[in-house]
């Protein structure tokens, strides 16, 4: 009796699915920390230029609709100038990531005492110590381990073969 061909074909399809898993995390962490980077660059420009309170009711989630749509715009252009893509994959890695990352610091703001801080005194000092936090947050977000100085220890590595030379 012969074996079914289809074992060989799941076989490599099962390995392209894995390679594309495996390459996709990395790129992924990339798309976002370069969109949290455009944020963070977005909003600490705009505290700079004095708007404090803006960027405060925008991470609050209160700020109005032309405004977030004025924020959001140079965000996405932010984004697009820092990852170099062009034409229509662009313009969709920018319309995925981009609202993704604002919710994740909406929802880091909204859910510690950051929101309320941002609320009672919105000064200049509070809106950027805010975003440094924020930005430590999201750091831990995308790479959980950031700063835990973890390492491999040499016992736990695996051996490998001794080199055999060539007899002369």
């Amino acid at each position: 009796m012969k074996a079914p061909s289809i074992f060989p074909t799941l076989f490599d399809a099962t390995r392209a699915l894995g390679l594309r898993a495996w390459q996709t995390g990395p790129l992924f962490r990339k798309a976002f920390r370069s969109a949290a980077e455009s944020v963070q660059e977005v909003l600490r420009a705009e505290v700079q230029r004095g708007n404090a309170k803006l960027v405060a009711d925008f991470l609050t989630d209160k700020a109005a609709p032309a405004v977030k749509a004025l924020l959001l715009e140079r965000m996405t252009i932010r984004l697009l100038a820092r990852l170099g893509l062009r034409g229509a994959l662009a313009s969709n890695v920018v319309g995925w990531i981009l609202p993704f990352v604002v919710e994740k610091i909406v929802r880091a703001v909204l859910k510690t005492d950051m929101a309320a801080k941002l609320q009672q005194h919105p000064t200049v000092t509070n809106v950027r110590h805010t975003l440094d936090e924020l930005k430590n947050r999201l750091r831990r977000a995308v790479a959980p381990d950031f700063g835990s100085k973890a390492e491999v220890l040499e016992h736990d590595l695996p051996e490998l073969p001794a080199a055999s030379s060539p007899a002369n």
